[in-house]
């Protein structure tokens, strides 16, 4: 059983820790560890799991609770659909980029799951600090 995490500061303190994490939207490490992400567009496999990175990027200036609020709020949507899907967060190496520039990790570490109450947290903090969907058209 994997430690949850259940607040954005616990997340912010394992991103500190820990650099190169990323978070899935998943069933889990026990369904992935046997699995490979595809690109659903073209039907090809890749050659890794598909993560959305926690590290932010060197030109976030921001606070990294509001980077980590917005990763995590990103593919939320993939276990809004699925009830068997939930937010973990995993390292491993990074051996490639996805479809949409997403890193492919293999040689995948479970390093936690997170609780409804740290999504719902990100939920908040998003709102409160982003612009939400906006694009550059808009």
């Amino acid at each position: 059983m994997l430690p949850v995490i259940d607040s954005l500061a616990q997340l912010e303190d394992l991103v500190w820790e820990t650099p190169g994490l990323g978070i899935r939207y998943s069933a889990g490490w026990d369904h992935d560890r046997d699995e490979e992400s595809i690109d659903h567009e073209s039907g090809l496999p890749l050659p890794g799991l598909s993560v959305n990175p926690l590290d932010p990027e060197f030109w976030w200036v921001r606070p990294l609770r509001e980077w980590l609020a917005r990763q995590l709020c990103q593919y939320r949507h993939l276990a809004e659909e699925d009830d068997d899907r939930h937010a973990w967060v995993l390292a491993g190496r990074l051996v490639a980029r996805g479809p949409d520039c997403e890193p492919l990790l293999d040689h995948v570490e479970p390093i936690a799951d997170l609780s409804p109450e740290v999504i719902a947290e990100a939920v908040r903090v998003y709102a409160e600090r982003f612009d939400a969907g906006r694009g550059p058209t808009d």
